[in-house]
């Protein structure tokens, strides 16, 4: 699953945080995800959901390092998956240095990472985790070749598979679904990653819906995967829970098997 969580505003009334609390929650036990990538976590907010959600561990800091501001939290089932290890880097100039910006970003940008052991396959894999900015487009397309660098240097290393989910802040069409689909090439690279929305006939929709609902409208939101994967299934959960929605972003959950 992949899950902008919406950070905890509170003009935002009937659908601030502490009033969304459950309603996240239950969207998430739903569906049982072994895996979830958040956007826009506080961590105040992922320690609810922590305390919520008893059979999940998470790992990441927040943007402007430690526990400070938005978290790209990777949440994981403990009972499922194995951590075997994590780190985190900045979307600029500098990967390296916490909370640093560059390219006009709006905020400092980040990816969280994880590699897991899948206990009943023993097989290893990674998952990226991110939130490209919303403010600057080149720092949208700066940021996904950051990010497109460090999978290709991991996978060189230990050549093992991986998956990258997030709040792109870009539609299909745009640079940085089309570099990660292999549509375009970037600086002569070409990254070809299978996106799980593949799976849908025409447009899957909006998922980023400012808590109005409805699906007129293309996606922001994605998961991806290298071609070790199989992706079985695609949903955006669109569902409203004791009349309200879970976040401003829909849940988008796939399906993915070795």
């Amino acid at each position: 699953m992949t899950f902008n969580l919406r950070y905890p505003e509170i003009k935002d009334g009937p659908d601030y945080w502490p009033e969304r609390i459950d309603r996240a929650t239950a969207v998430i036990k739903k569906h049982q995800p072994m895996l979830i990538g958040t956007q826009e976590g506080y961590h105040s907010m992922l320690k609810d959901l922590e305390t919520r959600l008893n059979e999940y561990d998470w790992v990441g800091n927040g943007r402007f390092g430690e526990n400070e501001n938005e978290h790209n939290a990777i949440f994981y089932n403990r009972d499922e998956l194995t951590l075997e290890e994590d780190g985190q880097f900045w979307l600029s100039e500098t990967p390296e240095l916490e909370a640093s910006i560059s390219w006009n970003s709006a905020f400092p940008r980040i990816c969280t990472w994880a590699r897991f052991l899948h206990r009943q396959s023993k097989k290893s894999f990674y998952l990226y985790n991110t939130h490209l900015d919303h403010h600057s487009q080149e720092a949208k397309e700066r940021g996904i070749q950051i990010i497109g660098e460090y999978m290709a240097k991991q996978r060189a290393l230990d050549g093992l598979p991986a998956l990258l989910s997030g709040d792109f802040n870009s539609f299909p069409g745009e640079f940085p679904i089309r570099v990660l689909r292999g549509e375009i090439e970037d600086n002569g690279k070409e990254n070809v990653l299978t996106d799980a929305y593949s799976l849908i006939n025409g447009n899957p929709g909006l998922t980023f819906h400012s808590f109005k609902g409805g699906d007129l409208g293309e996606p922001i939101d994605f998961i991806f995967a290298t071609a070790e994967f199989e992706i079985l299934s695609v949903e955006i959960d669109r569902c409203q829970i004791n009349g309200g929605y879970p976040s401003d972003h829909y849940p988008v959950v796939a399906k993915i098997q070795f």
